[in-house]
Protein backbone atom coordinates (compact mmCIF):
# COMPACT_ATOMS: atom_id res chain seq x y z
CA UNK A 1 0.00 0.00 0.00
CA UNK A 2 2.82 2.66 1.07
CA UNK A 3 4.93 1.33 -2.26
CA UNK A 4 1.43 2.18 -4.38
CA UNK A 5 1.36 5.06 -2.97
CA UNK A 6 4.58 7.10 -3.44
CA UNK A 7 4.15 5.54 -6.89
CA UNK A 8 0.92 7.05 -7.36
CA UNK A 9 1.95 10.51 -5.59
CA UNK A 10 4.95 10.70 -8.21
CA UNK A 11 2.69 10.14 -11.23
CA UNK A 12 0.29 12.93 -9.74
CA UNK A 13 3.37 15.45 -9.45
CA UNK A 14 4.40 14.39 -12.85
CA UNK A 15 0.87 15.09 -14.29
CA UNK A 16 0.73 18.23 -12.31
CA UNK A 17 4.09 19.40 -13.86
CA UNK A 18 3.12 18.84 -17.38
CA UNK A 19 -0.15 20.78 -17.16
CA UNK A 20 1.50 23.30 -15.54
CA UNK A 21 4.04 23.86 -18.07
CA UNK A 22 1.85 23.40 -20.63
CA UNK A 23 -0.11 26.47 -19.05
CA UNK A 24 -3.21 24.24 -19.07
CA UNK A 25 -4.68 26.17 -16.19
CA UNK A 26 -7.76 24.86 -15.32
CA UNK A 27 -6.82 21.16 -15.92
CA UNK A 28 -4.10 21.69 -13.67
CA UNK A 29 -6.37 23.45 -10.77
CA UNK A 30 -9.16 20.17 -11.31
CA UNK A 31 -5.93 17.72 -11.23
CA UNK A 32 -4.41 19.28 -8.00
CA UNK A 33 -7.46 19.13 -6.15
CA UNK A 34 -8.66 16.08 -6.54
CA UNK A 35 -5.28 14.74 -6.42
CA UNK A 36 -4.93 16.70 -3.01
CA UNK A 37 -8.61 15.60 -1.54
CA UNK A 38 -7.70 12.23 -1.99
CA UNK A 39 -4.11 12.31 -0.59
CA UNK A 40 -6.01 14.08 2.13
CA UNK A 41 -8.46 11.45 2.91
CA UNK A 42 -5.75 9.04 2.78
CA UNK A 43 -3.07 10.50 5.43
CA UNK A 44 -4.58 12.92 7.25
CA UNK A 45 -7.87 12.12 7.76
CA UNK A 46 -7.46 9.30 9.78
CA UNK A 47 -5.21 11.01 12.21
CA UNK A 48 -7.54 14.14 12.62
CA UNK A 49 -10.89 12.70 12.43
CA UNK A 50 -11.53 11.52 16.11
CA UNK A 51 -10.39 14.85 17.52
CA UNK A 52 -12.66 16.39 15.42
CA UNK A 53 -15.30 14.54 16.93
CA UNK A 54 -14.51 15.31 20.26
CA UNK A 55 -14.21 19.27 19.51
CA UNK A 56 -17.35 19.38 17.51
CA UNK A 57 -19.04 17.67 20.69
CA UNK A 58 -17.39 19.45 23.21
CA UNK A 59 -17.71 23.23 21.12
CA UNK A 60 -21.45 21.75 20.40
CA UNK A 61 -21.92 20.46 24.12
CA UNK A 62 -20.96 24.27 25.38
CA UNK A 63 -24.25 25.74 23.56
CA UNK A 64 -26.28 22.63 24.98
CA UNK A 65 -24.88 23.53 28.54
CA UNK A 66 -26.28 26.86 27.91
CA UNK A 67 -29.21 26.32 26.77
CA UNK A 68 -29.98 23.86 28.77
CA UNK A 69 -31.47 21.80 25.61
CA UNK A 70 -29.15 19.28 25.68
CA UNK A 71 -26.16 17.88 27.22
CA UNK A 72 -22.98 16.56 25.34
CA UNK A 73 -20.90 13.74 26.30
CA UNK A 74 -17.82 14.51 24.14
CA UNK A 75 -15.19 11.84 25.54
CA UNK A 76 -17.66 9.21 23.96
CA UNK A 77 -19.13 12.05 21.21
CA UNK A 78 -22.37 11.29 22.23
CA UNK A 79 -25.39 14.34 22.18
CA UNK A 80 -28.00 13.34 24.99
CA UNK A 81 -31.23 15.67 24.40
CA UNK A 82 -34.22 14.64 26.84
CA UNK A 83 -37.52 15.39 24.98
CA UNK A 84 -40.36 15.50 27.65
CA UNK A 85 -40.97 11.68 28.50
CA UNK A 86 -38.24 10.51 25.68
CA UNK A 87 -34.82 10.80 25.70
CA UNK A 88 -32.37 10.81 22.57
CA UNK A 89 -28.93 10.13 21.82
CA UNK A 90 -27.22 11.19 18.80
CA UNK A 91 -23.36 10.29 18.16
CA UNK A 92 -21.44 12.31 16.51
CA UNK A 93 -19.99 10.17 13.38
CA UNK A 94 -17.45 10.79 10.42
CA UNK A 95 -20.50 13.25 8.81
CA UNK A 96 -21.17 14.83 11.17
CA UNK A 97 -17.31 15.69 12.07
CA UNK A 98 -17.42 17.53 8.92
CA UNK A 99 -14.05 16.00 7.60
CA UNK A 100 -15.13 16.17 4.00
CA UNK A 101 -15.93 19.50 3.79
CA UNK A 102 -13.03 21.06 5.39
CA UNK A 103 -10.86 18.38 3.17
CA UNK A 104 -12.42 19.68 -0.30
CA UNK A 105 -12.14 23.28 1.10
CA UNK A 106 -8.47 23.03 1.53
CA UNK A 107 -7.41 21.13 -1.90
CA UNK A 108 -9.65 23.33 -3.30
CA UNK A 109 -8.16 26.43 -2.26
CA UNK A 110 -4.54 25.28 -2.38
CA UNK A 111 -4.96 24.93 -6.11
CA UNK A 112 -6.88 27.99 -6.21
CA UNK A 113 -4.29 30.66 -8.71
CA UNK A 114 -5.53 33.58 -7.25
CA UNK A 115 -4.32 33.59 -3.99
CA UNK A 116 -0.40 33.81 -2.59
CA UNK A 117 1.09 31.12 -0.25
CA UNK A 118 0.60 33.32 2.71
CA UNK A 119 -3.57 34.32 1.94
CA UNK A 120 -4.08 30.52 1.84
CA UNK A 121 -2.36 30.08 4.84
CA UNK A 122 -4.44 32.70 6.61
CA UNK A 123 -7.45 31.24 4.66
CA UNK A 124 -7.04 27.77 5.61
CA UNK A 125 -7.44 28.59 9.10
CA UNK A 126 -10.29 30.66 8.85
CA UNK A 127 -12.11 28.67 6.27
CA UNK A 128 -11.55 25.78 8.43
CA UNK A 129 -12.37 26.98 11.86
CA UNK A 130 -15.80 29.06 10.31
CA UNK A 131 -17.04 24.80 8.36
CA UNK A 132 -16.34 23.81 12.17
CA UNK A 133 -18.62 26.39 13.35
CA UNK A 134 -21.22 25.96 10.74
CA UNK A 135 -21.30 22.18 11.68
CA UNK A 136 -21.42 22.70 15.40
CA UNK A 137 -23.94 25.09 14.32
CA UNK A 138 -25.87 22.69 12.64
CA UNK A 139 -25.96 20.43 15.37
CA UNK A 140 -27.13 22.86 17.74
CA UNK A 141 -30.33 23.68 15.01
CA UNK A 142 -30.71 20.03 14.88
CA UNK A 143 -31.16 19.19 18.62
CA UNK A 144 -32.79 21.93 19.07
CA UNK A 145 -35.75 21.08 17.15
CA UNK A 146 -35.95 17.56 18.50
CA UNK A 147 -36.11 19.53 21.75
CA UNK A 148 -39.26 21.41 20.80
CA UNK A 149 -41.09 18.50 18.16
CA UNK A 150 -40.14 15.60 19.88
CA UNK A 151 -38.22 12.51 18.63
CA UNK A 152 -40.56 12.22 15.57
CA UNK A 153 -38.75 15.32 14.03
CA UNK A 154 -35.03 13.66 14.21
CA UNK A 155 -35.10 12.63 10.81
CA UNK A 156 -36.27 16.54 9.25
CA UNK A 157 -34.21 17.98 11.70
CA UNK A 158 -30.92 15.72 10.52
CA UNK A 159 -31.56 15.19 7.02
CA UNK A 160 -33.18 18.15 5.74
CA UNK A 161 -33.44 21.29 8.19
CA UNK A 162 -29.58 20.43 9.48
CA UNK A 163 -28.10 20.06 5.76
CA UNK A 164 -29.40 23.36 4.85
CA UNK A 165 -28.39 24.79 7.41
CA UNK A 166 -24.77 23.59 6.90
CA UNK A 167 -24.63 23.90 3.44
CA UNK A 168 -25.91 27.89 3.20
CA UNK A 169 -23.11 28.72 5.52
CA UNK A 170 -20.40 26.75 3.47
CA UNK A 171 -22.28 28.41 0.19
CA UNK A 172 -21.54 31.75 1.68
CA UNK A 173 -18.33 30.70 2.58
CA UNK A 174 -17.73 29.80 -1.21
CA UNK A 175 -18.81 32.95 -2.36
CA UNK A 176 -16.47 35.12 -0.18
CA UNK A 177 -13.19 32.80 -0.64
CA UNK A 178 -13.56 31.64 -4.34
CA UNK A 179 -16.12 33.63 -6.64
CA UNK A 180 -15.86 36.88 -4.91
CA UNK A 181 -12.52 37.29 -4.80
CA UNK A 182 -11.96 36.01 -8.91
CA UNK A 183 -14.55 38.87 -9.40
CA UNK A 184 -12.28 41.59 -7.26
CA UNK A 185 -9.48 40.21 -9.05
CA UNK A 186 -10.05 39.98 -12.26
CA UNK A 187 -8.32 42.13 -14.78
CA UNK A 188 -11.26 43.77 -16.89
CA UNK A 189 -11.25 46.28 -19.50
CA UNK A 190 -11.94 49.79 -19.01
CA UNK A 191 -13.53 51.72 -21.53
CA UNK A 192 -14.68 55.22 -22.18
CA UNK A 193 -17.41 57.54 -24.60
CA UNK A 194 -15.25 59.34 -26.86
CA UNK A 195 -17.34 62.70 -27.26
CA UNK A 196 -15.16 63.84 -30.21
CA UNK A 197 -16.28 60.81 -32.32
CA UNK A 198 -19.59 60.60 -31.27
CA UNK A 199 -22.31 60.74 -33.44
CA UNK A 200 -25.38 62.75 -32.09
CA UNK A 201 -27.80 63.30 -35.05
Amino acid sequence: MNILLIVTFIIWIYVLTVLKRGKLEFWYFIAGSVGLFIYMLILVEPVILAPLQKAVSAVAGMFGDMTGIYESYFNKNVIFISTGDTNLSMYIDYECSGIIEILAFLALLWFFPLYHTYEKSVLSVVGGFAIFVSNVLRIFVICLIIYMFGESSYFIAHTIIGRLVFYACTVALYFFVFTKSQIIRQKVGGFKFDAHNADIS
